[in-house]
Protein backbone atom coordinates (compact mmCIF):
# COMPACT_ATOMS: atom_id res chain seq x y z
CA UNK A 1 0.00 0.00 0.00
CA UNK A 2 0.60 3.88 -0.94
CA UNK A 3 0.56 5.73 2.98
CA UNK A 4 0.51 9.08 3.28
CA UNK A 5 1.54 10.24 6.97
CA UNK A 6 0.89 13.52 8.25
CA UNK A 7 3.30 14.23 10.77
CA UNK A 8 3.03 17.58 13.37
CA UNK A 9 5.76 17.74 16.00
CA UNK A 10 7.41 21.13 16.45
CA UNK A 11 10.65 18.94 18.02
CA UNK A 12 13.18 16.40 16.91
CA UNK A 13 13.88 16.20 20.62
CA UNK A 14 10.34 14.13 21.37
CA UNK A 15 8.90 10.73 22.09
CA UNK A 16 6.39 11.71 18.68
CA UNK A 17 9.76 11.41 16.78
CA UNK A 18 11.06 8.51 18.26
CA UNK A 19 6.99 6.78 18.05
CA UNK A 20 7.43 8.25 13.77
CA UNK A 21 10.71 6.26 13.33
CA UNK A 22 8.80 3.08 14.81
CA UNK A 23 6.20 3.56 12.82
CA UNK A 24 7.98 3.96 9.33
CA UNK A 25 10.06 0.52 9.96
CA UNK A 26 6.41 -1.36 10.57
CA UNK A 27 5.56 -0.15 7.90
CA UNK A 28 8.65 -0.77 5.83
CA UNK A 29 9.03 -3.95 7.13
CA UNK A 30 5.42 -5.07 5.56
CA UNK A 31 6.89 -3.37 2.25
CA UNK A 32 4.69 -0.88 2.04
CA UNK A 33 5.58 2.93 0.59
CA UNK A 34 4.93 6.18 2.09
CA UNK A 35 5.47 9.60 1.67
CA UNK A 36 5.22 12.09 4.56
CA UNK A 37 4.97 16.04 5.42
CA UNK A 38 6.25 16.95 8.43
CA UNK A 39 4.41 20.26 8.82
CA UNK A 40 6.76 21.94 10.67
CA UNK A 41 9.65 21.23 8.79
CA UNK A 42 8.28 22.30 5.59
CA UNK A 43 6.79 25.42 7.20
CA UNK A 44 3.31 24.75 5.96
CA UNK A 45 1.23 27.56 6.46
CA UNK A 46 -1.66 26.72 8.32
CA UNK A 47 -3.54 29.94 8.11
CA UNK A 48 -6.20 30.49 5.46
CA UNK A 49 -6.05 33.75 3.53
CA UNK A 50 -8.95 35.65 3.37
CA UNK A 51 -9.18 34.28 -0.67
CA UNK A 52 -9.22 30.94 0.99
CA UNK A 53 -11.96 31.71 3.76
CA UNK A 54 -13.96 33.20 0.83
CA UNK A 55 -13.78 30.45 -1.40
CA UNK A 56 -15.03 28.19 1.65
CA UNK A 57 -17.85 29.91 3.20
CA UNK A 58 -18.86 30.77 0.03
CA UNK A 59 -18.47 27.54 -2.11
CA UNK A 60 -16.80 29.27 -5.21
CA UNK A 61 -15.20 26.01 -6.99
CA UNK A 62 -13.25 27.88 -9.63
CA UNK A 63 -11.52 30.50 -7.34
CA UNK A 64 -7.75 28.44 -7.38
CA UNK A 65 -6.28 27.00 -4.80
CA UNK A 66 -2.82 28.13 -3.54
CA UNK A 67 0.39 25.59 -5.07
CA UNK A 68 0.68 24.38 -1.03
CA UNK A 69 -2.74 23.27 -0.67
CA UNK A 70 -2.66 21.38 -4.47
CA UNK A 71 0.05 19.33 -3.14
CA UNK A 72 -1.25 17.77 -0.25
CA UNK A 73 -4.17 16.88 -2.22
CA UNK A 74 -2.30 15.10 -4.65
CA UNK A 75 -0.47 13.31 -2.20
CA UNK A 76 -3.79 12.01 -0.72
CA UNK A 77 -5.14 11.12 -3.96
CA UNK A 78 -2.14 8.87 -4.83
CA UNK A 79 -2.34 7.00 -1.32
CA UNK A 80 -4.11 4.23 0.25
CA UNK A 81 -4.00 5.19 3.35
CA UNK A 82 -3.34 7.92 5.52
CA UNK A 83 -1.60 8.26 9.24
CA UNK A 84 -1.78 11.22 11.15
CA UNK A 85 1.14 11.34 14.25
CA UNK A 86 0.78 14.13 16.68
CA UNK A 87 1.14 15.04 20.22
CA UNK A 88 -1.66 15.94 21.85
CA UNK A 89 -1.75 19.75 22.86
CA UNK A 90 -5.13 20.78 24.92
CA UNK A 91 -6.83 17.67 24.00
CA UNK A 92 -6.15 18.83 20.50
CA UNK A 93 -3.47 18.18 17.67
CA UNK A 94 -1.30 20.54 17.41
CA UNK A 95 -2.57 23.69 15.85
CA UNK A 96 -0.09 23.27 12.66
CA UNK A 97 -2.17 20.09 12.04
CA UNK A 98 -5.57 21.80 12.80
CA UNK A 99 -4.67 24.45 10.26
CA UNK A 100 -3.58 21.39 7.60
CA UNK A 101 -7.36 20.66 7.62
CA UNK A 102 -8.52 24.09 7.35
CA UNK A 103 -6.51 24.64 4.78
CA UNK A 104 -6.77 21.34 2.92
CA UNK A 105 -10.25 19.93 3.22
CA UNK A 106 -11.27 22.06 0.72
CA UNK A 107 -15.00 22.42 -0.92
CA UNK A 108 -14.89 20.34 -3.67
CA UNK A 109 -11.57 18.32 -2.60
CA UNK A 110 -13.37 16.60 0.53
CA UNK A 111 -16.59 17.91 1.00
CA UNK A 112 -19.28 19.26 -1.82
CA UNK A 113 -18.76 17.26 -5.11
CA UNK A 114 -15.61 15.93 -3.89
CA UNK A 115 -12.66 15.28 -6.09
CA UNK A 116 -10.92 13.20 -2.95
CA UNK A 117 -10.84 9.72 -3.22
CA UNK A 118 -12.39 7.30 -0.58
CA UNK A 119 -8.73 6.27 0.82
CA UNK A 120 -8.86 1.80 2.32
CA UNK A 121 -7.32 3.25 5.64
CA UNK A 122 -6.93 5.92 8.30
CA UNK A 123 -4.69 6.24 11.26
CA UNK A 124 -4.30 8.49 14.46
CA UNK A 125 -1.35 7.62 15.73
CA UNK A 126 -1.40 10.49 18.75
CA UNK A 127 0.77 10.87 21.96
CA UNK A 128 -0.44 11.87 25.81
CA UNK A 129 1.13 13.17 28.67
CA UNK A 130 -1.63 11.75 30.74
CA UNK A 131 -2.99 8.55 31.10
CA UNK A 132 -5.90 7.15 29.04
CA UNK A 133 -7.63 6.33 32.62
CA UNK A 134 -7.32 10.12 33.09
CA UNK A 135 -8.50 11.06 29.23
CA UNK A 136 -12.07 9.03 29.48
CA UNK A 137 -12.71 10.17 33.14
CA UNK A 138 -12.87 13.78 31.73
CA UNK A 139 -14.35 13.01 28.87
CA UNK A 140 -11.37 14.11 26.49
CA UNK A 141 -10.57 10.66 24.87
CA UNK A 142 -14.04 10.49 23.14
CA UNK A 143 -14.14 13.71 22.28
CA UNK A 144 -10.75 13.51 20.49
CA UNK A 145 -11.68 10.32 18.73
CA UNK A 146 -15.26 11.99 17.90
CA UNK A 147 -13.25 15.05 16.11
CA UNK A 148 -10.67 13.28 14.21
CA UNK A 149 -12.33 10.23 13.15
CA UNK A 150 -16.01 11.30 12.93
CA UNK A 151 -15.58 14.64 11.32
CA UNK A 152 -12.10 14.83 9.62
CA UNK A 153 -12.14 11.58 8.35
CA UNK A 154 -15.27 10.69 8.56
CA UNK A 155 -16.86 8.73 4.99
CA UNK A 156 -13.22 9.37 3.46
CA UNK A 157 -11.44 6.70 4.47
CA UNK A 158 -13.29 2.96 4.90
CA UNK A 159 -11.50 1.89 7.73
CA UNK A 160 -10.52 3.81 10.43
CA UNK A 161 -8.65 3.32 14.22
CA UNK A 162 -7.73 6.00 16.85
CA UNK A 163 -4.58 5.12 19.32
CA UNK A 164 -3.87 7.00 21.88
CA UNK A 165 -0.02 6.55 23.59
CA UNK A 166 0.01 7.74 27.00
CA UNK A 167 1.83 8.41 29.92
CA UNK A 168 4.31 9.86 28.30
CA UNK A 169 4.81 13.53 30.44
CA UNK A 170 8.51 13.91 31.53
CA UNK A 171 6.64 15.19 34.32
CA UNK A 172 6.48 11.08 35.29
CA UNK A 173 9.96 9.90 34.31
CA UNK A 174 9.28 6.88 35.84
CA UNK A 175 5.53 6.11 33.48
CA UNK A 176 7.45 7.44 30.43
CA UNK A 177 10.43 5.18 30.79
CA UNK A 178 7.47 2.27 31.78
CA UNK A 179 5.95 2.90 28.25
CA UNK A 180 8.07 3.53 26.45
CA UNK A 181 8.99 0.70 24.71
CA UNK A 182 5.84 -0.72 24.50
CA UNK A 183 4.33 2.37 23.09
CA UNK A 184 7.19 1.72 20.44
CA UNK A 185 6.22 -1.82 19.57
CA UNK A 186 2.73 -0.59 19.63
CA UNK A 187 3.37 2.03 16.56
CA UNK A 188 5.77 -0.84 14.95
CA UNK A 189 3.05 -3.56 14.77
CA UNK A 190 0.41 -0.26 13.61
CA UNK A 191 2.71 0.21 10.70
CA UNK A 192 3.37 -3.50 10.38
CA UNK A 193 -0.55 -4.63 9.89
CA UNK A 194 -1.92 -1.25 8.21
Amino acid sequence: MNIFIVYAHPSEDSFTRHLRESFIQGLQSAGHTYVMSDLYKMGFRTDMSETEYLREANYILDEPLPDDVIAEQNKINASDAIVFIYPIFWTEAPAKLVGWFDRVWTYGFAYGDRRMKQLEKGLVLCVAGNSIKQLKEKGQYDAMKIIMLGDRLFDRVKEKEFIVLDSTTKYDMTAREANWNNHLETAFEAGRTL
